[in-house]
């Protein structure tokens, strides 16, 4: 009797499971609208007249109040303080208001407004920041850029606020347990929305053969709506935990400015933090050109408009499978029977094969790119559950360096060699996809599961916004630079499926060698203070 008067919600695996499903639910939402306009990058030069300078400028406009205002330093404090559900509800509400102003600046409502008129003849100069040659605006921005850069800022404060809420609420639930797993296999889910985006967002803007490139905005809006929701729900589950554990939201060991000194000593959060923005920096800008690159590097004939693979039902049926491609491949990471496990894996293979088959026959970029994170689905509980078990999380990030470096100079050097051989530069790009979103998986299941192990418990959320801070810095950059490497690099080039893609891709290499070195290193610094990094999460 008393056993169970002692149990909690947390010690039920299926209510845990449903907190973190409620909160990757959250964020599978949020991945969707962060890459909204990636896959339509060329519509946006025709409809909205972007150039890459602007198109990059406007996407690391999602960064720059975190960045260079500090507001993920206070959402860290606001996380330590008010605690995970406040500061979840709070996040999603933030998404969803800066999502509704991006979308009003794409609209057609805008074009033509007053509004517009303001932001073509304003913003053109910020002082101290276009100084410092930071600024998120530039004169001769389309005020459509503007406004949205503006949405897009606040909703990325939003977005940023939930991935260290979602982390800490993973740290809460599952500390102890198979904590590793459960944050692997939270990305895993959550970056299913890359894949839900890259299929969706052309869909919708070429709806009903009209070019709108705002449909696909206003698609991401109403799944912000949803996320908004999942976290109401997580609210009260988390309430009824605090209750029954008879803790409360962390107000009885209140935040301290000292405490971020405290954080900043440690010489393996350095490490952590460094390997981090080099790794988010060689792949989540690379996401919003992905798409761009395989329709310069590709070469894709047209598909007959009577035909099936130019219709809408293509385009549901294809995302169907790669939703069965991912929950048979997640799942058999749970079988017990070997039969079932290899069942399931076997069915998945093929769902794969016949998928990539499908974005083949319909010539589209999107639906290739729409592949990465499906490996990932697949084995992020594999390594995840290995960290749990068995240790060894600096050398997975050691691993995924080296197969980061691989993917971007494939793409840079190996897959333009195949422009003119359709089948041939697919299956490279499908290939080389695949495997950077595998290399993408040993991050959350190694990087993120050991910064408990470096901060003491009640400044986690501060830790993972101060990592989450520096993070930014390079998703702000590098958006940008890509952009203005672009326009430099292929001067004159007024169709936007002809640029050349070597020089960013080299860059994004070059990130990938800096990230394997600080592994190294951070292997080293961990033998030698004793961190338990390479140790397991889950002790005998």
């Amino acid at each position: 009797m008393t056993e169970q008067i002692q149990k909690t919600l947390r010690d039920s695996a299926a209510l845990r499971w449903t907190a973190l499903l409620l909160l990757a639910l959250a964020m599978f939402c949020a991945y969707i609208f962060m890459d909204i306009l990636s896959p339509i990058k060329d519509l946006m030069l025709t409809q909205r007249g972007w150039d890459s300078t602007a198109f990059g400028t406007m996407q690391g406009a999602e960064t720059f109040l975190n960045v260079f205002v500090f507001f993920l330093i206070f959402a860290g404090i606001i996380l330590d303080k008010m605690g995970v559900r406040f500061t979840a509800v709070l996040s999603g509400a933030v998404m969803l208001v800066g999502a509704c102003i991006k979308y009003y600046a794409i609209s057609k409502s805008f074009m033509g407004s007053g509004l517009e008129a303001w932001f073509t003849n304003n913003l053109n100069h910020i002082p101290v920041f276009e100084q410092l040659g930071v600024s998120p605006f530039y004169e001769g921005m389309p005020a459509s850029a503007k406004l949205a850069a503006c949405g897009f800022m606040i909703f990325g404060c939003g977005a940023e606020m939930g991935g260290i809420t979602v982390s800490r609420g993973i740290v809460k639930w599952f500390k102890g347990r198979e904590m590793a797993l459960a944050m692997g296999s939270e990305m895993a889910l959550a970056r299913l929305g890359v894949a839900t985006c890259m299929i969706f967002s052309p869909f919708f803007a070429k709806l009903g053969g009209v070019v709108d490139v705002s449909r696909s905005v206003a698609f991401g809006v109403v799944l912000l709506c949803i996320a908004l929701i999942m976290f109401v729900v997580y609210f009260f589950m988390d309430k009824k935990l605090d209750a029954q554990t008879g803790e409360a939201e962390e107000k009885d060991d209140p935040f301290k400015i000292s405490d971020i000194g405290q954080i900043l000593k440690s010489s393996g959060f350095w490490l952590v933090s460094l390997l981090c923005v080099l790794y988010y920096s060689a792949i989540f800008p690379f996401q919003k050109y992905a798409v761009n690159m395989l329709q310069c590097n590709l070469t894709f004939r047209e598909v007959p408009a009577e035909s099936f693979w130019a219709s809408s039902e293509v385009t549901i049926i294809q995302y169907l499978i790669m939703i069965l491609v991912a929950a048979t491949a997640f799942m058999s990471n749970f079988m017990k029977k070997a039969k079932v496990k290899y069942s399931l894996l076997t069915l998945s293979v093929l769902l794969l094969i016949t998928y990539c088959y499908m974005g083949y026959m319909r010539q589209s970029a999107e639906s290739i790119f729409a592949v990465f994170p499906l490996l990932a689905v697949g084995i992020t509980p594999i390594l995840g559950n290995y960290v749990d078990h068995k240790g060894k999380a600096a050398s997975m990030l050691v691993l995924g360096s080296l197969l980061l470096i691989a993917c971007h100079l494939t793409f840079a050097f190996v897959l333009p060699g195949f422009k003119g051989n359709d089948v041939g530069g697919v299956v490279v790009a499908y290939l080389t996809i695949l495997v950077l979103g595998a290399s993408f998986s040993l991050v959350p299941a190694a990087l993120w599961p050991s910064v408990p192990k470096l901060v003491d418990a009640k400044i986690i959320g501060s830790a993972y916004a101060l990592i989450f801070w520096i993070q930014n810095i390079g998703l702000w950059l590098f958006p940008l630079l890509i952009g203005k490497v672009l326009d430099k690099t292929n001067p004159g080039v007024t169709d936007a499926t002809q640029l050349d893609y070597t020089a960013p891709l080299v860059m994004l290499a070059c990130l990938g060698i800096a990230a394997l070195v600080i592994g190294l290193i951070l292997k080293i610094v961990d033998k030698k203070k004793g961190l338990g990094l390479e140790e397991p999460n889950i002790k005998d």
